[in-house]
């Protein structure tokens, strides 16, 4: 499909997105545990439970590095209408079933196939990880103004108990990211599991906060069928008494451990998003505008088209309205060395992670510290030594 436009001079603009069907990528990666337990239930090893862990942590970072980055921006000139296509936002609807017949189809596996254990919990773990990807289209719809795309982000976040996500994301995330103020931007020097100890409550406490706000607002309890984030609870508490009055109590621990790495999932997405970039205060007291600069970007081919253009976050962050396929990549931005399949293995071993991140902060924030968003434990380090843990 060619998109055809003006530019202000008056000039013809033709404009061809050549990975739109490549987007398709993003629909049918949710379906891997699907074809794993396609394959067991037929007969394979139990070790193919291990599948989806090795497509997503391995597979994807080796095609991301073989097939590189694309910098390439649609123009100027066709943003609006290449925004206002209705096949992508299609996409976003049509891989919400996948993700639910990928939960289904695993915990279907664990209950029936008599597999080792260790073999269910494989399986269970790749499972948490799809649904846990399954929060970036929610991302995406949650930040649409209509009711129909706001209902799709619910059904999906719901998939892993994060039905506080989209309160939080747009409403507090937004305004406070890449300030030490946000649980949801990581700190210089903090690593992962730090992180998650303050990421997790921090979250889900303020968008309990501030649903509780908004409905106060409005003059009502917290406690009616109006609080977005309780009924986001409520799917989330129908699927598990689905799940289990068909399967029988032995899914209940791994529905716990399939939810459990779901949010493990968002937490390293916002861990590896903003680490260590801090928006500066100006002299009223309040933080310098979001710029694109505020948020690390990747270009990475492979995990992009898996993940709805995710990882161009630069650009979401700067114009949080703006749907996936016209995302924009931008010079001189702090750039990941990796797509975030990539990222988050490295942010498991924290040495690791500082020892190539960390000189990316400072050269970032020109060698001065106190310019990037430090763990306090740490200030004094990065001051006087300015590299890495």
């Amino acid at each position: 499909m060619i998109l055809i436009s003006q530019t202000a001079n008056g000039d013809r603009i033709e404009f061809r997105d050549r990975k739109r069907w490549l987007w398709l990528l993003s629909v049918i990666s949710p379906a891997v545990p699907a074809l794993a337990v396609f394959l067991l239930a037929y007969g394979a090893s139990p070790w193919w439970a291990f599948l989806p862990i090795i497509t997503y942590f391995v597979l994807v970072p080796i095609l991301d590095w073989l097939i590189g980055e694309d910098e390439n921006n649609p123009p100027e000139a066709v943003i609006e209408t290449l925004s206002q296509d209705q096949y992508y936002r299609v996409l976003l609807f049509v891989s919400i079933p996948v993700f639910y017949l990928s939960f289904i189809a695993c915990f279907w596996a664990v209950a029936t196939l008599g597999l080792p254990m260790w073999a269910n919990l494989a399986l269970t773990i790749g499972a948490g990880v799809a649904s846990g990807s399954g929060l970036t289209v929610g991302h995406e719809l949650g930040h649409k103004p209509n009711r129909v795309d706001q209902l799709g982000a619910k059904f999906i976040c719901a998939l892993t108990g994060y039905g506080h996500f989209c309160i939080e994301h747009n409403r507090g995330h937004h305004t406070m990211v890449a300030t030490p103020e946000d649980p949801a931007s990581a700190r210089l020097g903090e690593n992962i599991y730090r992180f998650a100890l303050r990421e997790l409550p921090g979250t889900a406490v303020r968008g309990w906060a501030m649903e509780r706000e908004r409905l106060a607002k409005k003059g009502l309890s917290f406690w009616v069928w109006r609080n977005d984030l309780l009924q986001g609870y409520a799917i989330t508490l129908a699927i598990a008494i689905i799940v289990i009055a068909w399967l029988g109590w032995i899914v209940l621990p791994f529905l716990l451990v399939h939810h459990f790495v779901g949010w493990i999932q968002l937490t390293l997405a916002n861990y590896v998003e903003h680490y260590g970039l801090l928006r500066q205060k100006l002299a009223s007291g309040r933080y310098e505008p979001c710029q694109p600069n505020h948020s690390w970007n990747t270009n990475h081919i492979a995990s992009n088209l898996m993940l709805f253009h995710l990882q161009r976050h630069s650009d979401h962050h700067a114009n949080p309205l703006r749907p996936y396929q016209s995302l924009r990549n931008f010079n001189e931005l702090p750039r990941l060395p990796s797509g975030y399949p990539g990222c988050y293995f490295l942010a498991h071993i924290p040495p690791l992670w500082y020892r190539v991140m960390d000189r990316k902060v400072l050269a970032w924030a020109g060698g001065d510290s106190s310019k990037a968003n430090v763990d306090p434990r740490f200030a004094k380090h990065y001051a006087s030594a300015s590299q890495p843990l």
